[in-house]
């Protein structure tokens, strides 16, 4: 007998092409670069390393797009910025590859692209292993200049879509002019607004959901969820602070826990997610923009925020089995969904029943 959640599930998984996701954010590159070691510099006692190969990923704002498109939405697109230097080809390369459209990528000449380039070189039977890496990137707010673009952009963009992902990696595109522009076009074109965001989230007021994970929950609250009393407390509290209608905070191998607001109740509905994948975590990179990814998409397909907070919970069990900002897409998430043990299901069914 087929669960009804999953059937559930599945139905959403298979509609996730009909979603449109606009993501506004901080737009990055990782650029890695991989070598041999091949011997030690006359120069300095370092390494000198024999280039084999450089690879381009999409990180930041650019990931969390990168995740919506690999699930096959039927459109995602970017606003954010970029220099106007060697790099910016490269993100704006990056970007149309994996299938995003760059109409909202605006240049600003007097900020670099940001870029983190990892070097990892690698001896003669033995792993890869990084060497350094180099963050090329300005957290200063845009320009006014270059403000007064990213809010055209939005408005001429936004009513084409779904939804809003605000992707914050606290590099200087989320000023408090495009927070209440993106806030106010939510409203006006009845978008769904998720928000990601590494800074203070009681900056992003009245979102549909916040995605903060565990550590990002704590700072905002200023204190530990070391207790499932103390999760409760900074659910309830991030509520209050952000004026926002939901709160999922990811936490690790702990699982994640879903605060929805409720018409008529006092205090929101809580429900704790279990992890789906205690084995073979190798990378947690990028696991968070995943998430926002898959449930943002997710709700544009119909599903209730506690399923589209399973599916990113799915979404992420798969990615955290690969090394770097990973993604995964609807044939992968049916078969993960196909081999989750029916208990845990029934575990949340049952959190879900005795709220």
């Amino acid at each position: 007998m087929i669960n009804p959640m999953k059937e559930t599930l599945s139905k959403i998984i298979s509609r996730l092409n009909q979603g449109r996701v606009l993501v506004v954010g901080d737009m990055v590159i990782d650029e890695m670069v991989y070598g041999t070691t091949h011997r030690l510099s006359r120069e300095a006692p370092v390494l000198i390393l024999r280039h084999e190969r450089a690879d381009i990923i999409l990180g930041g704002g650019a990931n969390a797009a990168h995740n919506v498109s690999k699930l096959k939405a039927k459109r995602t697109t970017v606003v954010g910025i970029s220099g106007k230097d060697y790099y910016a080809s490269l993100l704006n390369d990056a970007l149309q590859r994996d299938g995003i459209d760059t109409a909202g990528l605006i240049q600003d000449e007097d900020r670099p692209t940001s870029t983190k380039t990892r070097i990892s070189g690698i001896a003669n039977h033995s792993v890869t292993q990084q060497i350094v890496r180099i963050d090329r990137e300005s957290n200063a707010p845009i320009s006014a200049r270059i403000e007064n673009q990213v809010l055209d952009t939005l408005s001429q963009l936004a009513p084409a879509f779904d939804a809003l992902l605000l992707s914050d990696y606290g590099l200087g595109v989320f000023t408090p002019a495009v927070i209440a522009h993106c806030q106010a076009l939510s409203k006006k074109h009845g978008l769904m607004m998720a928000v990601d965001s590494q800074q203070d989230l009681s900056a992003f007021q009245g979102a549909t959901i916040l995605t903060p994970n565990q550590p990002e929950a704590e700072k905002n609250v200023g204190y530990l969820l070391d207790t499932p009393q103390a999760v409760l407390q900074a659910g309830q509290d991030l509520l209050r602070k952000t004026n926002g209608q939901n709160v999922l905070i990811t936490r690790g191998e702990s699982g994640m826990s879903l605060f929805e607001r409720q018409d008529g109740s006092a205090e929101p509905v809580a429900t704790n997610i279990p992890v789906f994948n205690h084995s073979e975590v190798f990378d947690v990179t990028g696991a968070g923009d995943t998430v926002v990814g898959t449930l943002t998409l997710a709700l544009t397909a119909g599903a209730t925020l506690l399923e589209a907070s399973i599916l990113g919970n799915l979404a992420a069990s798969i990615v955290v089995k690969r090394f770097g900002a990973a993604t995964t897409n609807p044939q992968e998430l049916q078969a993960a969904l196909e081999s989750v043990d029916d208990a845990l299901l029934k575990q949340v069914q049952q959190a879900v029943a005795s709220a």
